[in-house]
């Protein structure tokens, strides 16, 4: 299978959109956190009309929850995004994601039980662009380079045929964006997690930690 360059089809569309502020399309922009967002929102607003859609039911803790959605509005307020991006949040009922994850509990990180996160997160992003009638519709996710562009970029696809919404393809990663979202991590002082939301990554992230403690003694 020939490595496809999601990049490369970004520009092209990027390319084809109008120079005139008020011709941007909108883009309905699946958010996972501020850190991720900040280099996606720079990048963007030059060229789209953006809704960030925070929809994040993976996130167990309701306090953890919390404070990364504060986070997520603070950036769009002191970053001065608000005149080109307005912020909707989705319900938050983490048991929608136990009940995907069940039976999927015991695999490892980056495994299937990601992979159906992604497309519980991207579908409701979906949906809501479709209600919204939103030009395109895309995600955060892969930014990061623990996060399969190719299965977030396949997942798009068919969710666009599904809802009739233009998926924006993505690999955010690329063109230096992953040191860039650091970079405006740390201007605009935001939390950075270090794990991505759910209860399992967390384990995943203790175990790391535990590890790191013994080899140091």
């Amino acid at each position: 299978m020939n490595k496809i360059n999601y990049q490369k089809q970004l520009d092209q569309i990027i390319s084809e959109i109008p120079p005139q502020k008020e011709a941007r399309p909108s883009l309905f922009l699946h958010s996972c956190c501020a850190p991720c967002s900040s280099y996606v929102l720079e990048y963007l607003t030059k060229f789209f009309k953006i809704t960030i859609f925070f929809f994040n039911p993976n996130i167990t803790e309701e306090r953890e929850y919390r404070k990364r959605t504060g986070e997520m509005k603070r950036l769009i307020h002191e970053a001065g995004y608000e005149d080109d991006v307005s912020f909707v949040e989705g319900e938050y009922h983490p048991e929608d994601f136990f009940a995907m994850a069940k039976g999927m509990e015991d695999l490892p990180e980056r495994g299937m039980r990601c992979y159906h996160c992604y497309r519980l997160r991207m579908e409701e992003t979906a949906r809501n662009a479709a209600l919204a009638k939103a030009d395109y519709f895309t995600t955060t996710l892969s930014i990061s380079p623990h996060k399969n562009a190719r299965w977030i970029n396949e997942i798009g696809e068919e969710l666009a045929l599904k809802y009739g919404v233009a998926h924006l393809p993505s690999d955010f990663k690329k063109k230096g964006g992953y040191l860039r979202s650091i970079a405006l991590s740390e201007k605009y002082h935001l939390y950075r997690q270090d794990y991505c939301g759910c209860i399992f990554s967390k384990q995943a992230r203790d175990e790391r930690h535990r590890e790191n403690t013994r080899r140091n003694r």
